[in-house]
């Protein structure tokens, strides 16, 4: 399978043509979807019916080791977001 790597202006460019608005418009809509996502998320976990559910995981400060040179190191703690698939989307994508 080819792996496609898409940038925001990707997604704007794309919704401007499929939908017919202007680049202004879907650029509008485009930042005001992440954001808004953002926020949700950062307030608590979100769950998006038929699609998934995106949760915030703590994760705690440890040990790294740089694989050239064997230099221990610490990784300090940090926020990262975990995504759970829908068994909806789940469904359509191996049909």
């Amino acid at each position: 399978m080819k792996e496609i790597s898409y940038k925001k202006e990707d997604f704007i460019k794309s919704l401007s043509l499929n939908k017919g608005f202007s680049n202004l418009l879907s650029k509008k809509i485009i930042e005001e979807l992440l954001e808004t996502l953002s926020i949700l998320i950062k307030n608590n976990d979100l769950i998006l019916k038929n699609i998934g559910s995106f949760r915030i995981i703590e994760k705690k400060e440890r040990m790294g080791r740089n694989p050239k040179t064997k230099e221990n190191y610490i990784i300090k703690k940090q926020k990262s977001l975990s995504f759970i698939t829908s068994n909806y989307l789940k469904k359509l994508i191996n049909e």
